[in-house]
């Protein structure tokens, strides 16, 4: 199978939205992801880009549109049960370090789902230490050994590094995959780097 970077952070609604189609396209054995954490404030920081409800938050038919890209793209791909946060924008500082402790102790999938359910299903405050202990361990993972391992200097420097090579890859925002040394953004080109792997949606 062909293998897609799939750089994301869970602070990104449209990081959800494409975890959710994965599934089903994995499912055709064709391709595959790697999910690669980022810290997505680090990626604004470093190219002065912006999150889009701070860019085009007050023109009305561009937000309008992509509402109606997130009704399409759900549609297409058979997605159900996303809603706004309440509490967005939330700092996924301790969530991503999460990621990386949690492919170390051998449990990356359930985290992430996890975390992404939490986001943008449960509409829960992830950013709060107490709220976040508390889902990781609705999950059936272990709060304690994830909670010791996120303040490990060593999991926070690969947080910043897979940022940072972000960055020198040509990555501003996510969703962003990578197919080799070539790139695509956005949710709306998920089909687009499946087709180029060899897949299909």
């Amino acid at each position: 199978m062909t293998e897609i970077e799939f750089i994301y952070d869970f602070g990104g609604p449209n990081s959800w939205f494409v975890q959710r189609a994965i599934p089903a396209i994995e499912a055709q054995g064709k391709v595959r992801f790697r999910h690669v954490p980022v810290l997505l404030g680090g990626l604004f920081k470093a190219t002065g880009n912006k999150p889009p409800m701070l860019t085009y938050g007050h023109v009305e038919a561009k937000v309008a549109y992509d509402r109606l890209e997130m009704e399409r793209f759900m549609a297409r791909h058979g997605i159900t049960g996303f809603r706004l946060n309440p509490h967005f924008p939330v700092n996924t500082l301790l969530a991503m370090r999460g990621a990386i402790a949690a492919e170390r102790l051998g449990f990356g999938p359930p985290y992430r789902e996890a975390m992404f359910k939490g986001l943008w299903e449960d509409g829960l405050k992830l950013d709060d230490p107490a709220v976040w202990a508390e889902t990781v361990s609705a999950a059936g993972l272990d709060a304690a050994a994830l909670g010791a391992l996120v303040q490990d200097d060593a999991v926070k420097a690969e947080l910043v590094a897979n940022t940072d090579a972000a960055v020198v890859r040509g990555a501003f925002g996510v969703p962003t995959f990578f197919l080799g040394d070539a790139m695509w953004f956005g949710k709306d080109r998920l089909r687009d780097v499946v087709e180029a792997a060899g897949g299909s949606i």
